[in-house]
């Protein structure tokens, strides 16, 4: 039986509950749309003077209403404490702004962040907006206009997106050695000089019982300058002509030299070198990890990243030498940002400082090199600020990294035929 809402005759509670009790089939057939319902409920709600029934009748009006509106139990509650609020429409009417919020990176931007970080090797936050902001105010690039705003927080979040994931894929860590009495054991002093540089060595893997190369990663403490070499053993023929080549591609003065306890750098070999070029040699501490923390960092952020941990086999080391020397070092010094700590006091701890990474202290090695005051006093002869900025912009720093990436990839190409 269906009903055409002229049901105006069902006037008493009893009747309302005959109605509930003998109609399975009684629908809403005055006009299907809500405006039309709404203005019935209103109607049925006055006719049972709905305010002043007891609990029991009220429930009999609902389930009522209910029935033959096919609303829900709770959109019903809803319109009925609005009429007994003495509003004039049931309808709850919303305002919906056009875009709450506008999108301002588009699908190009992110496409342009993936192959940036595809480039790089997904740097951290702070470095990637670093450069994209250089990419546009140093090398004029257009096209990073939006992407030079773009906060670091923001950076993560498109990075989650599905255009992002749709764009990209990734490589990862190191081991300590043993122990010799040669060096002093404490960390470096640098007191803000560059020249006190940090090394370490990263073995690249083993292929059934059969050494694979070395590379050498030296990293300055202050200026965080790092230069990488090959090498095809960690014996003292291959490993001397290397440091002391490393040594002369920093482009300051070598004040101090500090190594783990590894036996190819604590040897008396070594120290003979560093006591001729009147390098002071330091070695770390047992219990204090940190001491040679920096370049275990860079091993993982760049070796390993770039890398991996594939063998390679030792005859290699000079194509990996003349890579590492030509193409990936001006990369790491010139257009790779670097994260640099500043100590503030802590305002919750009197007397404690507190190491904090600001946007403004993330820079290029030579950035910060600039950054030192009396910096020209530390270069070497024949080497000056301007120089370095000239070989700086010779390129910018997404050209360098997607060259680093074509050499890199093509190394490995060669080096995997070989092998295979």
């Amino acid at each position: 039986m269906v009903i055409d809402m002229n049901e105006s005759q069902v006037r008493t509670l009893d009747q309302l509950r005959e109605v509930l009790a003998g109609t399975a089939a009684m629908t809403f057939a005055s006009g299907q749309d809500d405006a039309s319902r709404y203005q019935w409920i209103g109607s049925v709600l006055r006719r049972f003077e709905y305010g002043h029934l007891r609990r029991q009748d009220r429930g009999a009006v609902l389930a009522y209403l209910q029935r033959l509106s096919a609303y829900s139990r709770a959109q019903i509650n809803r319109m009925v404490r609005r009429w007994l609020a003495g509003e004039h429409s049931l309808r709850k009417h919303y305002t919906v702004p056009a875009r709450a919020f506008t999108r301002i990176y588009t699908a190009a931007d992110v496409t342009l962040l993936a192959s940036v970080d595809q480039a790089m090797d997904t740097l951290s936050g702070p470095a990637t907006a670093c450069v994209l902001r250089r990419q546009y105010e140093i090398h004029g690039e257009a096209e990073y206009e939006r992407l030079a705003k773009l906060s670091v927080a923001h950076l993560y979040n498109l990075r989650r997106s599905k255009g992002y994931r749709a764009e990209r894929v990734v490589l990862t860590k190191t081991r300590p050695t043993k122990t010799l009495t040669i060096g002093t054991r404490r960390a470096p002093i640098p007191d803000q000089r560059p020249g006190f540089i940090r090394i370490d060595s990263v073995h690249q893997g083993d292929l059934d019982g059969t050494k694979g190369l070395y590379h050498i990663n030296a990293v300055d403490c202050v200026t965080q300058w790092e230069v990488v070499a090959s090498v095809q053993t960690i014996s003292e023929a291959h490993l001397l002509p290397v440091i002391g080549q490393m040594l002369a591609d920093f482009p300051f003065r070598i004040l101090g030299f500090h190594a783990d306890n590894g036996s190819e750098y604590v040897n008396h070999q070594v120290a003979a070198m560093l006591t001729k070029l009147n390098i002071e040699f330091t070695r770390s501490r047992p219990r204090h990890s940190n001491d040679n923390g920096l370049v275990e960092t860079k091993n993982g952020g760049v070796i390993r990243k770039l890398f991996g941990y594939i063998h390679i086999p030792q005859h290699h080391a000079v194509r990996f030498n003349t890579f590492c020397r030509d193409i990936l070092n001006p990369y790491l010094n010139f257009h790779r940002p670097c994260l640099f700590a500043s100590d503030l006091a802590d305002p919750k701890k009197p007397g404690r400082i507190k190491r904090v990474y600001r946007k403004r202290d993330v820079m290029t090695p030579l950035d910060k090199l600039t950054s030192l005051p009396h910096a020209e006093n530390f270069l070497r002869d024949k080497v000056t600020l301007e120089s370095l900025h000239r070989s700086a912009l010779e390129q910018n720093d997404v050209q360098a990294a997607q060259a680093v990436q074509r050499a890199r990839n093509t190394l490995f190409k060669h080096a995997l035929q070989r092998t295979g």
